[in-house]
């Protein structure tokens, strides 16, 4: 196993070339990516899967099958609160959906609608997608 954290361990010293060179070298052609580190976890990502035997073929059909997640997953017990109109409201995620002020909404959306009186992007009201938020 120390063959392989020698190995990761080296590309965190190679620039984007070197990357590159190295995923050629085991995969083939490298994706078209510049971002530096991304290129780095994504092959290795790829070096840890081939060490562990590939992927289960039973996970890649049960991937294929799922579909990609729609968006962050949030665990039960989790709270969430949002300033609006100068009154905090706070949501707890619960198995059943989101607690609000002692009432179970199926979606982080209908409690935004309850609280501005319009429709919203559950997740873009309380602020889970940054480059959105409000």
């Amino acid at each position: 196993m120390s063959g392989l954290a020698d190995g990761l361990q080296s590309l965190e010293a190679m620039d984007l070339e070197g990357l590159r060179r190295a995923w050629r070298e085991r995969y083939g052609e490298p994706p078209k990516l510049r971002a530096v580190d991304l290129l780095r976890r994504m092959l290795a990502w790829k070096i840890q899967v081939d060490a562990a035997g590939g992927v289960d073929p039973e996970l890649k059909a049960a991937l294929r099958q799922r579909g990609a997640p729609r968006g962050p997953a949030i665990a039960p017990g989790a709270t969430l609160g949002r300033e609006w109109r100068g009154v905090r409201h706070d949501v707890e995620i619960v198995a059943a959906g989101v607690l609000y002020q002692g009432e179970v909404h199926e979606s982080l959306s209908a409690v935004a609608r309850q609280i501005t009186g319009v429709r919203w992007n559950g997740p873009r009201f309380f602020g889970l997608r940054a480059a959105e938020a409000p």
